[in-house]
């Protein structure tokens, strides 16, 4: 097993797009850092705010946010890669999928960049795609062929409420595998993080079965007839009285 040593959150700097989805992969690394008590700070040389946080293992993790725009992230990546002597598979980019819906996250390694231009730039910069990639989905603007500008315009955009929301529950399940990660079990992650919860079954509503015999009345029994109330017995009085 190879432990990921260094985990980047791509997204645009600046508080004009904290919010906006194209910002969901430094979303996951923010709330990465929190949980492990990872302070982040700005290096110059590295055009990025970096933390770090001991291992088990003694191996140092660094987590990553680049401070240059998404289409810059190799800059940032490359350079930590080579200071700290990292190769590609000890690499994890959490970043924004336009092709999962909100509330989906998958774990892959290797493969294109599906047009996301941050992918683009760190696999050149890195001179392979073979890093891991955390896919938080922020779902897709509409169907049918959009131009660059539209496809712009959703992911520099805040997500609605609800979309917000499964978002950040999908940024849960993604923390939850950390220690698998943490570990270099990256199988183990995948089929924790992919594998979906199966929904408790209704309870199956059950027909009478027949009468048994405990059930049926005993005819050795004298049956007995309901003593008569006290309404009952003042009107047969009154019914005599006249």
């Amino acid at each position: 097993m190879t432990p990921l040593r260094l985990i980047v959150g791509i997204g645009n700097p600046g508080s004009e797009y904290r919010a906006t989805r194209h910002n969901a992969g430094a979303w996951f690394v923010e709330r990465l850092a929190q949980a492990v008590g990872a302070s982040l700070s700005m290096q110059a040389k590295f055009q990025a705010l970096v933390g770090s946080v001991r291992a088990n293992d003694g191996i140092d993790r660094r987590l990553a946010l680049p401070q240059t725009f998404v289409n810059r992230s190799g800059q940032a990546v490359s350079a930590l890669a080579r200071f700290y002597r990292i190769a590609p598979e000890e690499i994890l980019i959490a970043h924004d999928e336009l092709d999962l819906k909100p509330g989906a996250v998958k774990l892959k390694q290797g493969g294109g960049s599906a047009g996301h231009n941050g992918l683009k730039d760190i696999a050149a910069s890195l001179g392979t795609p073979a890093f891991w990639r955390l896919r938080i989905g922020i779902g897709h603007p509409r169907e049918g062929a959009l131009s660059e500008q539209e496809v712009a315009d959703y992911v520099l955009h805040r997500p609605r409420l609800e979309e917000q929301q499964a978002i950040d529950d999908a940024i849960v399940r993604a923390l939850a595998i950390w220690p698998s990660l943490e570990a270099g079990d990256t199988e183990r992650a995948m089929h924790l993080l992919h594998t979906v919860p199966k929904a408790p079954k209704p309870p199956q509503a059950t027909e009478a079965g027949p009468a048994t015999a405990n059930d049926a009345p005993d005819s050795n029994k004298p049956r007995v007839p309901p003593a008569a109330s006290q309404d009952d017995s003042s009107e047969e009085k009154g019914s005599k009285a006249k």
